[in-house]
């Protein structure tokens, strides 16, 4: 299991119900920021769509730079450093969201 950072709309990103954030309207915040790269989904991720956003370089230990997923009406980091952290409170801003933890807790940047 891993602790995940989501990019909502919604009260809770738990939430069942309320405001999403659409596929077409992240792919077009992702087109507009050259610090995001979209790349194909790694082989065995399961998501909603079949690409994932790369966000700089890898980070020490990493294989891979850190991503973000497009799922159910939302954006998900899985274990995000404090740089992703932030880029996805900038990213929020855009989309006119917040950025909380699995837990509830609510980033600002």
């Amino acid at each position: 299991m891993g602790y995940d950072v989501h990019i909502t709309r919604r009260a809770h990103w738990w939430d069942e119900e309320g405001p999403d954030i659409a596929a077409a309207e992240w792919a077009a915040v992702v087109a507009a920021d050259s610090d995001l790269a979209r790349v194909p989904l790694p082989p065995g991720r399961l998501g909603d769509t079949e690409w994932a956003v790369e966000v700089g370089p890898a980070r020490v230990g990493d294989a891979l730079p850190e991503a973000l997923w497009w799922r159910a009406g939302r954006i998900v980091a899985k274990h995000p450093s404090d740089a992703l952290i932030a880029t996805m409170c900038r990213v929020a801003k855009v989309l006119d969201a917040r950025v909380q933890g699995d837990d509830g807790e609510y980033y600002d940047a």
